[in-house]
């Protein structure tokens, strides 16, 4: 009886792990196909934000640059340099224009009004003054476009309160090029004698900066400063003004001219006067041209810059400013970096030239 009574009890115990098993496993398939049902709309719908996320990540980002004339060898050299750069990258278009001459500021400013109703992202600018594309500058600002500065200083304190402002700007310390260029005369000239400076076009930044440099470190070693002209950046002004100066100084011993243009076109003037023994020229960026004549022995130095280097690093810029949404800041303090300047002489012209 007793068997009898176990073997009923044991029967029940099984029949019941039965049941619960059995109703366990429907509970635990019931929650796995809702998930399952649940997730594939979520796995749609991130299939689908991956797929409009993606053409935003390639998108082209497309800088527009303004350089000065294409005549001077220094812009026109960085031109070829900036599309060189530029024909290697992914996703970045580049268009370079230039100012038609140097005195056309007024042309100048409306090349940079027509860029700004263009798709650019963002825009270089290198002014024909320091003036002169303030107003353009201010309008890229208010229309959301980053504006990068290249090599010549725009007036920034304009830009800041007309509601504006830039990116930064790459350039060379030009007092120190000045400088550089009088010390190189001082030490050809034994620390004494007459020289002259042949500038820029009157209120150029650059030309300022560079005179100032020049005129500076000459007063202070000794040297005498009897003239100090405009020759507007032009070869054949310049050598009308290096003649008249000759003329009316002849015991002149050097002339420092703010580019290479112009040191050029003022060695012809001391050529033609039959000074080239007496008098040394030199000029100022390294164009090809002006180091094949110091090589040569004809200019005595030049005082160079990495131009091309200068007009990649504000492209560069101005494709992260674009791509980081920047926005222009009135109260905020815009940037400056200083590439580094070099003398080139006939000791070491071959290694510039190649």
């Amino acid at each position: 009886m007793k068997k009898k009574v176990l073997a009923m009890l044991l029967v029940a115990v099984m029949s019941l792990g039965l049941v619960a098993c059995s109703g366990g496993s429907k509970e635990a398939e019931k929650p796995a196909e809702e998930a399952s049902e649940e997730a594939a709309p979520a796995a749609e719908e991130a299939e689908e934000a991956g797929e409009e996320a993606a053409p935003a990540a390639a998108e082209e980002v497309k800088i527009g640059v303004l350089l000065k004339p294409e005549s001077n060898e220094y812009w026109s050299s960085m031109k070829t340099g900036i599309e060189e750069w530029a024909a290697g990258q992914d996703g970045v278009t580049v268009e370079v224009l230039c100012a038609e001459s140097e005195d056309n500021i007024a042309g100048q400013l409306e090349q940079l009004e027509n860029m700004i109703s263009k798709d650019y992202n963002a825009i270089c600018v290198a002014p024909l003054s320091a003036s002169n594309l303030v107003e353009g500058v201010v309008k890229a600002s208010q229309a959301g476009i980053p504006i990068v500065n290249v090599d010549e200083a725009v007036d920034a304190d304009a830009v800041k309160e007309g509601g504006g402002n830039m990116v930064g700007l790459y350039t060379t310390d030009n007092i120190v090029v000045g400088e550089k260029g009088a010390t190189f005369v001082t030490e050809q000239l034994g620390g004494s004698g007459q020289v002259a400076i042949v500038e820029g076009t009157a209120g150029n930044v650059t030309s300022n900066s560079r005179t100032k440099g020049a005129t500076d470190y000459f007063e202070a070693n000794g040297m005498e400063v009897v003239a100090s002209q405009a020759g507007d950046w032009d070869r054949l002004k310049s050598m009308d003004v290096a003649t008249n100066i000759m003329q009316a100084n002849p015991d002149l011993k050097a002339f420092y001219c703010a580019n290479d243009t112009m040191a050029l076109g003022v060695y012809e003037a001391v050529v033609n006067a039959n000074k080239k023994d007496d008098i040394i020229v030199v000029g100022t960026d390294a164009v090809a041209n002006a180091k094949e004549s110091v090589k040569n022995g004809e200019l005595a130095a030049t005082v160079g810059q990495d131009n091309i280097g200068i007009g990649i690093a504000c492209v560069e810029l101005a494709v992260k400013a674009a791509q980081e949404g920047w926005k222009a800041d009135p109260s905020a303090e815009m940037p400056t970096e200083y590439i580094d300047s070099f003398l080139v002489t006939k000791d070491n012209a071959e290694q510039y030239i190649n």
